[in-house]
């Protein structure tokens, strides 16, 4: 791929990336800007999750899907 690709929300580039074998995700671009406003606070608007788990969304784009986009749970490290 050698189109740059930024993240509408925060115009950060995006992350080339693999999803996990067994998720069936193949290629992703990732938003890994933890200021993100999509990342930042996600893990409090996740329904049905414990409180003190660490998910939170992160903003991605599925590259064999024709650049589809949709929030992708991630694992927050603070």
């Amino acid at each position: 791929m050698s189109e740059k690709r930024c993240c509408p929300h925060c115009g950060v580039e995006l992350t080339s990336t693999l999803g996990p074998p067994e998720s069936g995700w193949g290629a992703l671009l990732v938003c890994e800007n933890n200021d993100c406003a999509v990342f930042r606070g996600s893990n409090e608007n996740i329904k049905y999750k414990p409180g003190d788990s660490p998910l939170g969304c992160r903003y991605a784009e599925d590259v064999e899907g024709g650049y589809k986009s949709f929030n992708m749970l991630a694992f927050r490290g603070f």
